[in-house]
């Protein structure tokens, strides 16, 4: 695109893509598994009624992994915080991610559609708690005394979080970007037909062409780290 505007409305949507280079495997890799487990195993509610203890296992592991030193946020996280810089609150930052990074690289407005490892909800009430340690079904609710909480994830058979508000921004989006994800998983699948339909460029940046690539106005295909950072560029230089 190359015609100058003022602050546009932009949502962008990231996947698993573009933390994998901060050493975060991705969510399903090649083999259907996640982390050696399969998916039913671990990210369903019937996986959590059939086996807690796993389930509980499973995401303090992952939860102690992404406090590791080693795992940084890149330069993709950094770019999505350069543009917020640039056109601030109209910008929305969606992620299907459970991980930090995008904050950590600087970004404010995240919302983290499939939950964030970093925190843990009650069964009961729905409330949620920044939580850094492990916890299990041993565990007390601070809301409620007992033994409630769970991983604050949406799992495979849940209603993902944040979907009016993802939704309003995507009416009003004058472009939508797609970072670092399949597209075969909906409702995020969906948004770019949504965004489009609202009149938005849509452009997707991920390693290779997703599955809704044909509803994409503009393809950028290379690892996020290289082509995140020339898309921020080249987004800012048409801004007034």
């Amino acid at each position: 695109m190359n015609t100058k505007m003022t602050k546009p409305n932009i949502v962008v949507l990231t996947g698993a893509g573009i933390s994998a280079e901060s050493g975060i495997k991705t969510f399903r890799d090649n083999d259907g598994l996640w982390e050696n487990h399969r998916i039913e195993e671990v990210a369903t509610p019937e996986a959590f009624h059939a086996n807690p203890d796993l389930v509980y296992r499973f995401y303090n592991a992952r939860r102690t992994q992404l406090q590791q030193a080693s795992v940084k946020p890149n330069a993709g996280h950094k770019a999505l915080s350069k543009l917020e810089a640039h056109i601030g609150k109209n910008l929305l930052l969606v992620t299907q991610n459970v991980d930090d990074l995008h904050e950590r690289g600087g970004s404010q407005n995240v919302v983290h559609m499939h939950g964030e490892l970093k925190s843990a909800r009650c069964g009961d009430s729905g409330k949620r708690f920044e939580w850094l340690d492990d916890f299990d079904g041993t565990t007390a609710c601070p809301c409620c005394g007992r033994n409630t909480l769970r991983p604050d994830i949406v799992w495979f058979g849940e209603m993902p979080m944040h979907m009016d508000s993802i939704y309003d921004a995507l009416a009003m989006a004058d472009i939508f970007i797609s970072i670092g994800t399949s597209g075969n998983v909906y409702p995020a699948a969906g948004f770019v037909q949504v965004a489009k339909e609202a009149g938005a460029f849509t452009i997707e940046a991920n390693l290779a062409f997703g599955a809704t690539n044909a509803l994409f106005d503009e393809s950028r295909q290379g690892l996020a780290t290289e082509v995140v950072p020339k898309l921020v560029d080249d987004l800012i230089a048409q801004f007034n």
